[in-house]
């Protein structure tokens, strides 16, 4: 018996969640977008309306104002998003435990065998009316028996529909689509593709596995399966996701930082932010990576610190990364972007003591980190504020704001 596999996609999902905060939104060009003087000037999401005028996510915010004028953008609230996206999978949750995110606005989930869940499209049509009907917001659902034909429906009609790919009409639907559909085929591999003169998901599927194969290794091998309707991947529960295996932020500066003192508030907030995310997962890392990017070039470096032991404490991970910024950059050579990821995660260990370590203080520490968490996340990620981040607070990234 075949799988019965969804795929629901909140229609626009960060422009919707803004248009419910502000009903005057509602039915106009609009889009949520980074701030343009802290050069974070493109577009994270677009509304419908801004969609039918050729306005794209990942567009710059002066070219989608060139293609449309009247476009009224508005700043992400992250926060916001995540609050829904978590009410959606409560509703998810209503119909089956196997329920994979793919981002906040996307989700597998398997309904096989699921007494509530029934028929695949009897199923998907209740779940959109009940996110409409509960949250104001739309959802655009595909149904198939594979998780890649699933995702194909979900993108096939929008918003607020439900698309049905099925064993009798898949070729119908799925092979005449651009083969940059196709889930996992990127920019790269779609030009590579149309080099070979291969254009859409039928002209994959039509080769022989063997020039797949042979052109792109076994991930060539993938896609021409996926192509012809062979994807056994499972949609995996909770308990069965991998384990994150690293936390990072990063940013672009409304400035150059031409010196330590531009670029402490930046590594202050980027480094809190980490600290945040590990302490959600409660995990730990033994190592902490900083990347610079040059303002000449645009180029990357980056340098490693292995920890004695495993920390999340706010403290450590700042001094961690100012050692390796102090040695690993000559000043005043400007940089435009920095990054800090905490890698070699450690998920609840047992921590070996030693006498060289005031485990009082730490404990006092994590402690404070955890209350300054709290409350971040009751009133507001500008709520509590380290004083270095005051020395420039508009070079300062909010905590967690980019995660």
């Amino acid at each position: 018996m075949d799988r019965v596999i969804l795929h629901s996609d909140i229609n626009a999902c960060y422009a919707s969640v803004e248009q419910l905060y502000d009903p005057s939104l509602a039915g106009k060009a609009m889009a949520v977008g980074g701030d343009v003087e802290k050069r974070h000037g493109i577009i994270l999401a677009k509304s419908q309306e801004a969609k039918a005028l050729g306005v794209k996510t990942g567009m710059a915010i002066w070219e989608a104002r060139r293609l449309c004028p009247q476009l009224i953008v508005v700043p992400p609230h992250f926060e916001r998003y995540v609050y829904f996206s978590r009410r959606v999978q409560a509703i998810y949750a209503d119909y089956t435990d196997r329920r994979e995110p793919f981002g906040l606005d996307e989700s597998w989930l398997d309904i096989t065998g699921s007494v509530r869940a029934g028929e695949g499209e009897r199923c998907a049509g209740e779940i959109r009316e009940r996110v409409k009907r509960e949250l104001g917001l739309t959802v655009s659902i595909g149904v198939s028996w594979n998780k890649i034909f699933a995702k194909l429906g979900s993108d096939y009609k929008k918003p607020d529909a439900v698309t049905v790919i099925s064993r009798a009409n898949w070729r119908e639907i799925v092979w005449p689509l651009p083969v940059s559909e196709l889930l996992f085929v990127g920019r790269a591999t779609a030009r590579r593709l149309a080099d070979m003169g291969v254009r859409s998901i039928g002209d994959m599927a039509r080769l022989p596995r063997e020039v797949m194969l042979r052109a792109f290794g076994k991930n060539g091998g993938a896609l021409h399966d996926f192509a012809n309707g062979l994807d056994e991947t499972p949609v995996l529960r909770e308990s069965e996701r991998p384990e994150v295996k690293s936390v990072g932020n990063g940013t672009t500066t409304p400035r150059d930082m031409r010196s330590r003192a531009d670029a402490l508030p930046v590594v202050v907030s980027l480094c809190e932010s980490v600290g945040a995310g590990l302490r959600r997962i409660r995990a730990r890392p033994r190592a902490l990576t900083l990347e610079l990017r040059d303002a000449g070039e645009l180029s990357w470096i980056s340098r490693r610190v292995m920890f004695s032991r495993a920390t999340d404490c706010c403290r450590e991970l700042i001094e961690a990364a100012l050692a390796l910024l102090d040695g690993c950059h000559s000043w005043p050579a400007p940089l435009r972007s920095l990054a800090v990821r905490a890698e070699m995660l450690c998920f609840e260990p047992d921590e070996q003591l030693d006498c060289f370590t005031d485990y009082r203080r730490l404990d006092a520490e994590r402690r404070l980190d955890g209350a300054i968490d709290r409350l971040r996340e009751r009133y507001g990620l500008g709520a509590v504020l380290r004083g270095a981040v005051f020395a420039d607070p508009s070079m300062a990234l909010p905590p967690a704001q980019e995660e």
